[in-house]
């Protein structure tokens, strides 16, 4: 049962009663606060014209009605223009026998609609960093949210696998690699090329520096240091195939993507669809040449193409380079053509970081200027924030980035050393206590990220994310874990407690109840706002409930076995919705810890 809904005809068959049928207009039911007696409550104040009476009266004369004509809802009270209603907890034992026996418990129906979300998009020239981290947790748990809310979802990869940037660690690498490869050196082969780049970078600002001292202004210098015009001469040889460049890219990006693999598994994530820009940019070249015949776009003296969006409150923006080369620009226009075309999609996500809104602020607009309105409206970018540390911001090019493997390792590593200082790994074997340490480990990490806001930039403090207190992903792991053992002792000792228990509800158990039933409307709020955080702070919310009633309440020893069954359902359903809500975010829960 949709508990708002019924909710909502209950007392729109009441006021229609005494007031006349409702024409269209809206009944504004809401969350009784919980400084408030009740579950529900109404706002009387736009029924006034029709009630003719004052606020407290109206509210009245509709509560009386309510009570008098429906079993479920035992009381009423009322604050003023706020009309709150109290349901029967019978009403409630019946949600809880619904939501034990529900299999799809928090699963939307189909809808039809099929939905391509792009995440992680990483360039060839470097290892995946912190910053990755919050782009591919974000994409995979918002792909899974979607499921749950009964959407086709199609998990793509775009990898920026060419460009000046990839150019950049090829040429450091020919110029003093001197045939370092991933099995000479024992590095992975995302972090080898890494190293390139940071190699590129101090040999371009030294060479700054010179031409600096020979009396080049310092914009001069950057356009004119030969290792910079090297790169550039590569990239122009690439895009013409030439047979040397070609071979060292595809060695080199290889890899890359071993590398990528290995962090990618580690993470728990994957994909349905992986593109390459190498593959989609000569399309978005042809786009640019409709667009050029259409006299949507212009060409400039250089050679160079653009498009005038100044009428449009924005700027100018280049589409193609005066030698011929692509910019990104180009790249997404094919790409978001190719996958409409070949998937035909309702929706197109991207998750990419706030500092590119203006660029799909631009692409979803010459999309539709170039005639394909049907679907660029139905692009969304899903904007994030930048993950920050107490030292500040990442570079990659200086190499002052966290890296990601580096963090995994090191978050296990930690998890393990608190887990055993707590004693969380007493009994386990050493089997036992790597696999809770990396559930721990990664589930902290996951749940530190995944529960801020997409939209707001986060500092991220690993050791503070570990802890087994509070709103982190170990607090509500070891939740988890503790019904678990509760429900294994109960095996142990062969208590049954399957079938509707035959006892009375306290108000504790009615609140894990009502709870444990706003589960499927979170799960749908979490999707239309394409925001994990919203299934992170109800799982929290539920486990914090759950510890506070198992403080207070024997579940176990109780003596009374009708008793005693609700209790171990309430345990066994919210364990289960914990499952349920810390998949949904890409955490895995253990059974002992």
């Amino acid at each position: 049962m949709e508990i708002e809904k019924w909710i909502l005809e209950t007392v729109r068959r009441s006021i229609e009663s005494l007031y006349g049928e409702l024409n269209g207009e809206q009944l504004q039911i809401q969350k009784t606060r919980k400084e408030f007696e009740g579950d529900y409550t109404l706002v009387v104040f736009p029924l006034l014209k029709r009630s003719r009476k004052n606020p407290e009266m109206t509210a009245t004369e509709i509560g009386e009605h309510v009570v008098a004509n429906n079993a479920e809802i035992k009381a009423y009270n009322v604050i003023k223009g706020f009309l709150n209603l109290s349901l029967d907890a019978s009403f409630w034992a019946d949600r809880f026998a619904e939501i034990t026996t529900d299999e799809c418990f928090g699963v939307a129906a189909p809808t039809g609609r099929t939905m391509m979300i792009e995440y992680s998009s990483p360039n060839t020239n470097k290892p995946l960093h912190l910053g990755h981290i919050r782009n591919n947790l974000l994409g995979y748990s918002v792909a899974e949210i979607l499921k749950a809310n009964g959407h086709t979802v199609i998990k793509a990869n775009l990898v920026n696998d060419r460009g000046i940037h990839i150019c950049k660690s090829m040429l450091a690498w020919q110029l003093y690699g001197e045939g370092e490869t991933p099995a000479s050196s024992g590095m992975k082969g995302d972090h080898l090329v890494g190293k390139y780049y940071v190699e590129f970078d101090k040999h371009y600002k030294a060479q700054i520096k010179e031409l600096m001292a020979a009396g080049k202004s310092e914009e001069e210098a950057k356009k004119q240091a030969p290792i910079m015009l090297a790169a550039q001469e590569m990239l122009r040889k690439w895009e013409t195939g030439d047979e040397e460049v070609r071979a060292l890219w595809s060695t080199m990006n290889g890899w890359v993507y071993d590398g990528f693999d290995v962090t990618y598994k580690a993470l728990g994530v994957d994909f349905d669809k992986v593109y390459y820009e190498s593959q989609t940019y000569l399309l978005g070249k042809s786009l640019v040449e409709e667009g050029l015949a259409k006299e949507v776009f212009y060409r400039r003296e250089d050679n160079s193409v653009w498009i005038d969006l100044t009428g449009d409150g924005l700027d100018e923006k280049l589409l193609l380079r005066g030698d011929g080369t692509s910019v990104y620009m180009t790249q997404d226009l094919g790409t978001a053509f190719r996958r409409f075309e070949d998937n035909k999609l309702d929706d197109m996500i991207y998750v990419v970081g706030n500092e590119q809104n203006y660029h799909f602020q631009v692409l979803k607009l010459v999309l539709k200027k170039l005639g394909y309105a049907e679907w660029s409206d139905h692009i969304t970018h899903l904007s994030y924030g930048m993950v920050e540390l107490p030292e500040g911001k990442m570079k990659s090019r200086e190499g002052t980035v966290v890296d990601a493997d580096d963090l995994i390792a090191d978050m296990v590593q930690t998890a393990r050393e608190m887990s055993a200082e707590l004693g969380k790994l007493d009994g386990c074997t050493e089997e036992e206590a790597e696999a809770v340490s990396t559930m721990v480990g990664l589930g902290a990490l996951k749940y530190f990220i995944l529960k801020v806001d997409p939209k707001k930039t986060m500092l991220f403090d690993p050791r503070e994310s570990i802890d087994f207190n509070g709103n982190t992903g170990p607090f509500i792991q070891y939740t988890h874990a503790r019904i678990c053992s509760v429900l294994r002792k109960a095996s142990e000792q062969g208590i049954d407690y399957t079938g509707r228990a035959q006892a009375d509800y306290l108000p504790e158990e009615i609140e894990l109840v009502k709870t444990l039933s706003e589960y499927p409307a979170t799960v749908a709020a979490a999707g239309e706002n394409f925001a994990p955080s919203i299934i992170g702070a109800y799982i929290y919310e539920l486990a914090k409930s759950f510890n506070g009633y198992y403080h207070d309440h024997s579940i176990l020893k109780e003596e009374q076995a009708e008793v005693r069954k609700l209790r171990l359902q309430l345990a066994a359903t919210v364990a289960s919705v914990i499952r349920k809500g810390m998949k949904l975010l890409g955490i895995e829960v253990p059974e002992r810890m």
